[in-house]
């Protein structure tokens, strides 16, 4: 397409990401106005309309999953009335339970492991969260955009000077149509990413700076999740429970969870790290498979399967947070890397980060210096914080199980007598999808594949229809493949097209060519649930997701 003129909106802040993190810094960065707009003596007004919140989903929250189980400090220190000010956190955990899973059995940890005691925590929906803390900022004066995603990072030498949004009206082929309209180039003084995890922004930005220079490779899981409807009578609202074993093998990393929004109300899923071996493995199935186990089939029993979604998670923990200041920008929240995998969550360490870096911005714009230097007081204040004291204890947890659950659980516990260290002061790391072996060096049969029966079990394409996705179908494919050659021919040789197992939304398809001459990858992109898993596990590194046409994507109502 030929270049075409755009606007370009100039503004003081710009906050990529309507989520926990992106809002948390925009609530906190009003607050900070506000007090200094009230007590400044110098006549020097700081307006919150000129923080501007671009979200690439239709409405805010609608793009937002997680487990969920939120710890509430961070939200307690940015809204300490928020009970009184309608936040919907209405289930305090009331209990855990931790098993170990075989395929027919089931052992109950005599002793929850500290790390999964969630006393003072509340199970919820990230998405009614979200939501809430949108109105919120709303109602401080933010401007929040919903439906506009960040495409393109606007430098100035090495500089962020902001963000270019999407086109909107473009056809598959990339032309425009009559509703076309070009995106906007936002300037603004301070960028801060806040995209969740593997931003299709901060992705580019840490490569092209050199962020991750000196860290450790990021590595993933991806959590597959339903939430269901069931009689009541059979667990207690506010009960919490993890499990550990099957159906993943003693290779993988991950586990299962059972959260009790009400007697009635489950969120159930299944985690799995994205650094698996056998290129056949399919975290879906392995949900799918996780129902069938007695104990949760038994629970389920009787039950109605109301939403879906799949979210990855960053897990590479502190030694692969990158650089997050540069000239004009801050990374916070998942797209720095701020996430505790041994207790599996990140939602108060986003919000913190997204705070710390607000105060940061504030002092900068005060000074009118948005320079790396300047930005940089907001590595100060995280390593200073209580986000810094949470993660340096589980330093090097992902890493200790790189060679299976047996030894990660004996690493695990080498470091907890250790404050964080054990056997290593700093663990080395591999890239998850380094880890995936070729078909040739993997024995015996993949996983038992799940035959759905539509009411315990479901395919993808099921489950897709239960999140709401949906996608205008005359656009570019967001999913863009650098060479297709390398996926009709070496990987299907080398790994069998790992992408149509580990997707979670049927977004990659092998279809036969006509006259039966092998098959070609065809990508139903409107399927797809923003979970990211292909850019991340992609054997070639080949596959970049980027935002579709604003406004798309799943709608996680209540998840």
């Amino acid at each position: 397409m030929a270049e075409v003129e755009r606007e370009t909106l100039e503004t003081d802040v710009l906050i990529v990401g309507a989520g926990p993190a992106g809002l948390s810094c925009a609530l906190r960065l009003a607050q900070l106005l506000k007090s200094h707009n009230e007590n400044s003596k110098s006549g020097q007004a700081l307006k919150a309309e000129n923080v501007y919140v671009i979200e690439k989903a239709g409405e805010i929250g609608t793009h937002c999953l997680s487990g969920a189980v939120l710890d509430p400090r961070a939200l307690l220190e940015l809204v300490p009335d928020f009970k009184q000010q309608g936040a919907p956190v209405d289930t305090p955990v009331t209990g855990d339970s931790v098993f170990f899973f075989t395929e027919s059995r089931q052992w109950k940890l005599p002793i929850d492991p500290p790390f999964l005691r969630n006393h003072g925590n509340y199970i919820v929906s990230i998405n009614k969260l979200v939501k809430w803390m949108g109105e919120q900022a709303e109602e401080a004066g933010l401007s929040l955009f919903a439906g506009f995603g960040g495409t393109e990072v606007l430098y100035e030498g090495t500089g962020v000077v902001g963000v270019r949004t999407d086109d909107k009206g473009l056809n598959h082929a990339g032309h425009p149509k009559p509703n076309f309209q070009p995106g906007i180039d936002i300037r603004a003084k301070i960028t801060v990413f806040a995209e969740g995890t593997r931003g299709s922004l901060a992705k580019p930005l840490i490569a092209k700076l050199g962020l991750d220079a000196g860290r450790n490779p990021q590595t993933y899981a991806l959590g597959v999740k339903e939430l269901w409807e069931i009689p009541a009578g059979r667990i207690a609202k506010g009960h919490v429970v993890h499990t550990a074993g099957w159906p993943l093998n003693t290779r993988q990393f991950g586990g299962g969870f059972v959260y009790a929004i009400s007697e009635t109300l489950l969120s159930v899923g299944l985690v799995s790290g994205l650094d698996y071996q056998d290129p056949r493995f399919d975290p879906h199935n392995a949900f799918q498979q996780f129902k069938t186990h007695p104990w949760l089939s038994k629970l389920l029993e009787g039950g109605q399967m109301l939403r879906y979604g799949a979210k990855t998670l960053p897990e590479g923990g502190y030694f692969s947070i990158p650089n997050t200041a540069v000239d004009g920008a801050l990374l916070i929240g998942d797209s720095a890397a701020f996430l505790n995998s041994q207790r599996l969550k990140g939602i108060h360490l986003a919000m913190k980060t997204g705070m710390l870096a607000a105060e940061t911005v504030f002092d900068a714009l005060r000074k009118e210096d948005y320079s790396a230097a300047t930005l940089n007081n907001f590595e100060d204040r995280w390593r200073k914080s209580w986000v810094h004291d949470e993660l340096w204890k589980v330093r090097n947890y992902h890493q200790g199980f790189e060679d299976g659950f047996i030894g990660g659980v004996v690493h695990g516990g080498l470091q907890f007598l250790t404050g964080g260290r054990g056997l290593h002061a700093r663990y080395a790391a591999t890239p998850g999808y380094k880890h995936m072996r070729r078909l040739a060096q993997c024995a015996g049969n993949a996983q038992e594949k799940i035959k759905p029966n539509g009411k315990l079990t479901f395919d993808k394409l099921s489950d897709v229809f239960h999140s709401g996705t949906s996608h205008e179908e005359d656009q570019p494919c967001h999913l863009k493949i650098a060479d297709f050659d390398i996926c009709n021919h070496r990987c299907t040789v080398e790994y069998g097209n790992p992408c149509q197992y580990f997707c979670p939304a049927a977004v990659y398809e092998m279809e036969d060519n006509r006259g039966g001459s092998g098959a070609h990858l065809k990508i139903n992109a409107s399927n797809c649930v923003h979970c990211k898993t292909c850019d991340i596990a992609d054997p070639y590194q080949i596959i970049s997701w980027v935002p579709p046409e604003g406004g798309g994507g799943p709608h996680y109502d209540g998840m």
